[in-house]
């Protein structure tokens, strides 16, 4: 069996205003793998998610995950390098870039809304059609 390269790889840079993403999966499967990295003092959205699961791992740098089942009841962790940290739908979820941060994410597809409770960039709650945009709706 011989395979076209070209075929077999695949590798997507999304531009964020916290630093960036590059998705290595395409989007017909039926998961997705990204390394995101977060600049100094930034941070994602306080978010969750109506389909996705997720689990993040710290490679790189420091970071933090502010989590919990509701946006009253939030705990901060202090991520440790190699440690996997799961996301079940709905929980409210943000990481921190304290520094040099990269994490890889392995999740469901990106399907479904991100439904954001607080964004310092004033993003949208991010739907299937907003994901279809460049830079997902993100002018930079």
């Amino acid at each position: 069996m011989n395979f076209n390269q070209d075929e077999l790889s695949y590798l997507k840079k999304i531009i964020k205003p916290w630093g960036e993403e590059v998705i290595y999966t395409p989007e017909n499967l039926n998961y997705t793998f990204k390394q995101i990295k977060i600049n100094d003092d930034c941070r994602l959205s306080l978010q969750s998610h109506t389909q996705k699961v997720e689990t993040f791992v710290l490679i790189e740098g420091e970071a933090d995950l502010i989590i919990g089942t509701d946006i009253d009841h939030l705990e901060t962790i202090h991520m440790e390098i190699k440690k996997g940290y799961n996301i079940p739908i709905g929980v409210i979820h943000r990481m921190v870039g304290v520094k040099n941060a990269v994490i890889l994410e392995a999740s469901t597809p990106e399907t479904g809304t991100t439904v954001r409770y607080q964004d310092d960039y004033k993003r949208p709650d991010e739907t299937e059609e907003v994901r279809k945009q460049d830079n997902r709706g993100w002018q930079n």
